[in-house]
């Protein structure tokens, strides 16, 4: 079987993309990691690293990978009944959207102690990727079938309002969200991957939207949302949880009354790792009990 140190050392520079900030994260020197992964992939007989900037792993690598995030699991599970074989806290791997993560998954993983967080940020829609590559072993996202090796559940749904500052209103939009409006009002678009806004813009507009229908800045961060929002930089679907009091206060408004766009979230994680998962699978259903709809 595959030495515990070189699979370390194979996860550390898919991880941090290259062999100086592999070395640093497991405090060894750059030869070290060099020679480690050099002796894996003899003893594979392949390809495991794909040298560049970043380094990133082959196929054949990913699978090296979760096979060790899944032995360190397994390792903690045992700790926790046996505290005297306790190598660590296991880091655990996990792809997020940004939006859950500025409303409810922290306090969710402060409720876990024992355990260490790499935290992905991606999309909802492309979340799940992830977890069907072996890159991380949960994964919060909008799919509700699991990949092949894995459990979903269900957790409920995010909902997101259209906002936009009253004074936005009284200049882009002074008729309301008119088809006319939206075509020229700028909007804001999390990246490219993020198609909240021409979703809402389908369904509440009538008309099919696409991304080049209407203006848009790119803001890659929940709370710089609000805050454009605020400031009357533009409209944008924010979550419920963000804008709640803003819209209580009148400093923001909706784009048109009762709009709201709900996002299914489900949690999903390897078979394999599901005992070592439980108390965050336990923390984040608790967690989004509270918040989600």
């Amino acid at each position: 079987m595959p030495d515990r140190a070189q699979l370390a050392a194979l996860a550390a520079i898919h991880r941090r993309g290259s062999f100086d900030l592999a070395a640093a994260q497991l405090h060894v020197t750059p030869s070290a990691i060099s020679q480690r992964l050099k002796a894996l992939e003899e003893a594979t007989g392949t390809l495991l690293i794909t040298r560049g900037a970043p380094c990133t792993a082959t196929a054949a690598g990913l699978r090296l990978i979760r096979h060790h995030d899944e032995i360190a699991l397994l390792e903690q599970g045992l700790a926790a009944d046996l505290p005297q074989l306790a190598p660590g806290p296991a880091t655990l791997r996990l792809a997020v959207n940004a939006d859950s993560l500025a409303t409810w998954i922290i306090p969710a993983l402060a409720r876990c102690p024992g355990f260490l967080f790499d935290l992905v940020i991606d999309d909802q829609d492309v979340s799940q990727d992830w977890l069907a590559r072996g890159e991380v072993v949960g994964a919060i996202t909008a799919h509700a079938k699991a990949p092949p090796g894995c459990e979903t559940l269900a957790l409920g749904a995010l909902r997101y309002r259209a906002t936009a500052a009253p004074d936005y209103m009284e200049r882009w939009m002074p008729q309301g969200a008119t088809a006319q409006a939206i075509a020229r009002a700028p909007a804001l678009t999390f990246s490219d991957k993020d198609r909240l806004q021409d979703r809402w813009v389908a369904r509440h507009i009538g008309a099919p939207a696409r991304r080049a229908s209407f203006p848009s800045h790119r803001l890659a961060s929940s709370q710089g949302f609000v805050d454009a929002c605020l400031h009357g930089l533009g409209w944008g679907l924010n979550p419920e949880p963000l804008v709640a009091d803003h819209l209580a206060a009148g400093r923001l408004l909706e784009l048109a009354p009762d709009t709201a766009l709900d996002v299914a979230l489900h949690w999903q994680f390897t078979r394999l790792a599901a005992p070592a998962l439980a108390p965050l699978t336990a923390a984040l259903r608790a967690e989004a009990g509270r918040i989600l709809v």
